[in-house]
């Protein structure tokens, strides 16, 4: 099942989405079912019963109660999430300057809530900053309250998957040792289409993911080149802290393409990111300039 968090006549609903002919439907599930939640924050937070009505509804749904995706405005599924945990150098081939052995331990940080954008919605460059750059990533979404979790049952905890784009000041980010302001700008966490549930995607480490500027190819890769699982990962962090339903785990991003990287260039106003993952969707963003304030 897809879910998606959406717009529509004023009101923001929970829905689920589908693709019929070529052109792709959101149904309004508040409006199938109204005892369901209406955010996707307390669906999950409702539990498995809850998650299995919005199932029923979505596939007994009549025709007319399917809307046009043209006719509403794609919302990031957790508007809010709950811990924004990141990965850094995740990937075979995205070490990091100068390092050629696989790590020991994942190199976790955090982004804060107020980074989260939707689809479609502008990533902000701000005036402070010149080098805003782009990471295209797998973002895993928490569906069970997990703490001291195995790695073995660790993907039971997972609700599913969705397209993550963790935008970073790099001049703020190399200031310190710590990325946290450099990650944490307004829109710097574009998030979404749908929140794709795990039956979908059984397997998450064998997806084909890319990401272009302008329509040129600048990032490519499969996540089997992850080098920590998203069993290891959910394990490792439940180990640390208590996992919430609609907190969410940024998997890391893979080397830039060759021709990407050098020369290497940052966002600019104009330019329009759009991220692919296999099975998941697409996440298109256009880039603007922040608006100065009075």
């Amino acid at each position: 099942m897809r879910l998606v968090t959406f717009l529509h006549q004023g009101q923001v609903r929970l829905g689920a989405q589908v693709s019929r002919s070529g052109a792709s439907y959101i149904l309004d599930l508040n409006r199938v079912q109204p005892d369901l939640p209406a955010e996707l924050l307390l669906l999950m937070r409702a539990g498995a019963s809850a998650l299995e009505r919005a199932r029923e509804a979505s596939a007994s749904a009549g025709d007319a109660q399917w809307i046009p995706e043209s006719e509403v405005t794609l919302l990031a599924p957790l508007p809010r999430p709950g811990k924004i945990l990141c990965v850094g150098h995740n990937y075979k081939g995205h070490l990091g300057i100068g390092r050629e052995e696989l790590p020991e331990h994942p190199n976790m940080f955090s982004k804060t809530a107020n980074t989260v954008t939707g689809p479609g919605q502008p990533i902000l460059i701000p005036k402070v900053t010149a080098q805003v750059d782009y990471e295209a990533e797998l973002m895993v979404v928490i569906g069970k309250t997990a703490r001291q979790v195995s790695e073995a049952e660790a993907q039971a905890y997972v609700a599913g998957y969705t397209i993550f784009n963790d935008v970073s000041a790099r001049d703020y980010q190399k200031r310190t040792s710590q990325w946290l302001l450099g990650k944490s700008f307004d829109t710097f966490g574009p998030m979404g289409p749908a929140l794709v549930t795990t039956d979908e995607i059984p397997d998450p480490h064998c997806l084909d993911l890319e990401l272009t500027v302008n329509g040129v190819p600048k990032q490519r890769a499969n996540t089997r080149d992850l080098i920590f699982s998203v069993p290891f990962l959910v394990s490792y962090l439940s180990a640390v802290m208590t996992l919430e339903p609609g907190d969410v785990i940024a998997t890391g991003t893979p080397a830039k393409l060759p021709e990407a990287a050098n020369p290497q260039r940052f966002l600019e106003p104009g330019d329009v990111v759009r991220v692919t993952i296999e099975k998941i969707g697409v996440l298109n963003n256009p880039v603007v300039a922040e608006a100065a304030r009075d």
